[in-house]
């Protein structure tokens, strides 16, 4: 008797006798729990909570720019591409971990500014303005602002490339704007936009989608600007106005950051209704 082989139609390998693949193994536990190295000599007791947090904070944005591109992409596809309701689905999705990203910001603030200090020396030059994801992110929301790549230090060439290629790619606004010429609505100028989205707004009978979309995208820009503000109050509670570590004015350049807004159209629309 000969034993199961994947390529026969009733091979299982769920359980324990599949042998093949474990829950560590899947989720590459070795590597991943191996990844939280102290630089503070002695081990400042948080120094862990401060890189796990930063890490976990990088695996979301590795997630939601899986998701916004994948709803851009089928934005892009337009009305008579048939996958509006996948956007709208994933979209979703990132108002969810937007909010955990948000919350984060508890767990790191029962660090006092007294054991941050413990560290904090040991950081420099490193600084989360570095972080290539978080601009890949604030890129593909229509944020594009070529200056940051000259401000980076340390960026490889492979971090280079991908920002210059969120830089280059249609970002979530230009795919919502190609979803309302596709439906037939003007779309060539700001103005053009704000009038179509006026119609959009007095017939949602027939723009449900439209509307749906747009307010998702108020709602994913809406909880950027929640995260700014929380983490702003958040650096000023732990080291009120000293300088970042990489060299920027800590919370004055945050602050300078809080009136951003990726669709200012949508927003506009609120005054024009």
């Amino acid at each position: 008797m000969t034993s199961p082989h994947p390529a026969d139609e009733n091979f299982v390998s769920f359980g324990e006798q599949g042998a093949q693949l474990t829950y560590g193994s899947y989720l590459r536990l070795p590597q991943l729990l191996d990844a939280q190295h102290l630089e503070s000599d002695p081990p400042a007791h948080d120094e862990l909570l401060f890189i796990t947090i930063h890490q976990v904070y990088e695996l979301w944005f590795k997630q939601l720019l899986h998701e916004l591109t994948s709803a851009r992409d089928a934005m892009l596809r337009g009305v008579d591409g048939g996958r509006l309701w996948w956007a709208q689905h994933l979209l979703a999705r990132a108002h969810v971990v937007e909010r955990v990203l948000v919350q984060q910001v508890d767990v790191l603030e029962t660090m006092t500014p007294q054991d941050f200090l413990q560290f904090r020396q040991r950081l420099a030059p490193a600084s989360g303005f570095q972080s290539v994801q978080f601009r890949e992110l604030e890129f593909l929301s229509g944020a594009k602002d070529p200056a940051y790549l000259r401000r980076f230090k340390g960026i490889t060439p492979a971090e280079q490339q991908r920002l210059d290629a969120r830089l280059a790619e249609p970002t979530l606004w230009d795919a919502f704007v190609a979803v309302l010429a596709s439906a037939g609505l003007a779309a060539g100028s700001d103005a053009e936009i704000s009038a179509s989205m006026r119609t959009v707004a007095h017939d949602r009978d027939r723009y449900a989608v439209i509307w749906a979309l747009g307010e998702a995208l108020l709602q994913h820009d809406e909880l950027a600007a929640n995260w700014r503000a929380r983490h702003v109050v958040m650096v000023e509670r732990m080291i009120g106005s000293k300088s970042g570590t990489g060299g920027s004015s800590g919370s004055s350049y945050l602050r300078s950051r809080l009136p951003v807004q990726y669709y200012p159209l949508l927003w506009d629309l609120r005054s024009e209704l």
